[in-house]
């Protein structure tokens, strides 16, 4: 099986050939010294990101909000929140990012609002409001909400009772996070001048919110029995979603310089995700994440492979891969907290055909925080994965006062600083795959296809022309001989054992490697 293709002699698009680094403002680094991160410290970290080789940033909401969710509540979307700076600071990041040679995205809300939102308070001033139709009113009897939905993280109905209009109002997620209603044109028309504003601004791209939500039936009818007490943001696909996105599309494609959107389209399967795509006219990528619920285990990974290229092939859409983010577990909190397969889990995502997506710490090899119930904020529970990146290795960390979350475990040895100055780190291993990755064009965008492997072990080959890699990895604790029929070279391995050298034949304990066939120079 071959991967999706580049065509010869044609410059990859940046969304396609580049490595995207999520940075979760509140826990990235903190200048104003009130324990949250900001603007101005994601900007005083930016030589971090361009020793490590990312080429693209994308930062989750930043915006004016109450913080319900953490931002996900958005109440002007066109403003910077203080607790993270102003407009002037985000123009000083975003110079700062482009003068260094990356790029800037931004986490784009489009199936909700706050409820404190200028257009939700008019809209819910009263029934005759001109965006009265901005949001999804419903009939009904107070006791009784207008169909069995669920929302997320209450578990609850998703419909509020609004008592001085007598009407119910749709909301996916939290009572303060009220739903768009995106057949209204206006709304359409609103949502994409914020796209505007931001993309004259400069910015590169979006990340979009639970974009699959958007298009709803206008009878917004029941679950089906099979579906009841299940949660609609992981069910939600309707066709007239893909109207929504191709009008999303054309808002893009008026700027220069390949503005890009990735979608998260949260159904867990490479078959439904792949329509978002469109024929190259809706999403530019969109999240696959099958592998953020998945084992560590060779045959599971093998068959998300093949299934997602198999899935986004026939219409040549890009795939993406993500290990960790915001709203998951650490992948090496999920993989029992080894470092080893952090690490080889490290060679996997970066070598695999597609776009990969690191999430802040990811690179220090970090696991989730043990937060207690007194500190805990987030109502999703998520506050874990969220904690603050350790920069230095004393008491402090880098942040002036204590943080709003606890640390990570260890965060000393796994500080940016300590990994700095060992060359055998995660933090290096990282570099180096972002080196291989820049400098093979195999790895970046070449085709993909399996190799014989024994059991518990992945292997592959990417190529590109004569340039050619050869990945395994070894899911099992213990070593596994792995014979090539060819001579190799160790251009990079997870334990960095043996790189530069001649490929012996045999990998370590839940090692990763990526070999130079013929021994023509090591990557990395």
């Amino acid at each position: 099986m071959t991967g999706p293709r580049v065509p010869p002699g044609t410059e990859p698009p940046w969304w396609r050939s580049g490595v995207v680094y999520q940075v979760y403002p509140r826990s990235f680094a903190d200048s104003s010294g009130d324990g949250v991160g900001d603007l101005e410290g994601i900007r005083s970290r930016l030589d971090h990101l361009s020793w490590l080789g990312v080429d693209v940033l994308w930062l989750s909401p930043i915006y004016r909000s109450p913080m319900a969710d953490a931002g996900y509540d958005i109440a002007d979307h066109c403003d910077i929140d203080p607790l993270f700076g102003d407009l002037p600071a985000f123009d000083r990041l975003l110079a700062d990012v482009h003068d260094r040679g990356m790029r800037l995205m931004l986490d784009w809300v489009p199936n909700h609002t706050s409820d404190q939102h200028p257009w939700f308070r008019d809209s819910r001033a009263s029934r005759s409001s001109p965006r009265r139709n901005w949001y999804l009113w419903r009939d009904g009897d107070p006791g009784t909400p207008p169909n069995n939905w669920l929302a997320q993280f209450t578990g609850g109905p998703a419909w509020t009772w609004d008592e001085r209009t007598a009407q119910w109002y749709l909301h996916l997620f939290l009572p303060e996070q009220p739903d768009l209603n995106w057949a209204e044109p206006a709304v359409r028309e609103a949502m994409h001048e914020v796209l505007r504003f931001w993309l004259r601004r400069g910015v590169d791209g979006f990340r979009a919110d639970v974009v699959h939500l958007i298009g709803k039936d206008p009878d917004l009818p029941d679950h089906p029995p099979e579906l009841v007490g299940t949660n609609v943001v992981h069910t939600h696909d309707l066709p007239v979603t893909h109207e929504l996105l191709r009008g999303i599309r054309a808002v893009l494609d008026e700027f220069p310089g390949d503005r890009a959107m990735v979608g998260e389209v949260n159904l867990r399967s490479p078959a439904l995700i792949a329509p978002y795509y469109g024929a190259g006219d809706e999403l530019h990528l969109a999240f696959n994440f099958v592998p953020l619920s998945g084992p560590w285990d060779a045959g599971f990974w093998r068959s998300v492979v093949e299934e997602t290229l198999a899935a986004l092939g026939p219409g040549e859409a890009w795939p993406t891969w993500v290990l960790s983010n915001h709203d998951n577990p650490r992948h090496r909190t999920r993989y029992g907290g080894s470092e080893a397969r952090a690490r080889a889990a490290a060679v996997l995502l970066l070598t695999l055909p597609g776009t990969p997506f690191l999430y802040a710490g990811e690179e220090l090899g970090l696991e989730d925080a043990v937060v207690p119930p007194d500190r805990q904020v987030d109502p999703g529970g998520r506050d874990g994965c969220r904690a603050p990146l350790p920069w230095t290795a004393d008491a402090g960390h880098g942040w002036p006062p204590e943080p709003w979350l606890p640390f990570p475990p260890d965060a000393a040895a796994r500080s940016a600083a300590a990994q700095r100055e060992d060359p055998t780190s995660v933090l290096h291993l990282y570099r180096r795959l972002l080196a291989a990755r820049r400098g093979s064009p195999a790895l970046a965008t070449g085709t993909w296809a399996a190799a014989p492997a024994p059991d518990g072990v992945l292997a592959y080959t990417r190529q590109t022309g004569d340039d050619r890699r050869i990945v395994a990895v070894n899911f099992t604790d213990a070593p596994v001989g792995l014979p090539l029929g060819e001579p190799a070279t160790v251009g990079i391995s997870s334990s960095a054992r043996g790189e530069g050298g001649a490929w012996t034949g045999s990998l370590g304990p839940g090692e990763a490697v990526v070999l130079v066939p013929g021994g023509a120079g090591a990557t990395g």
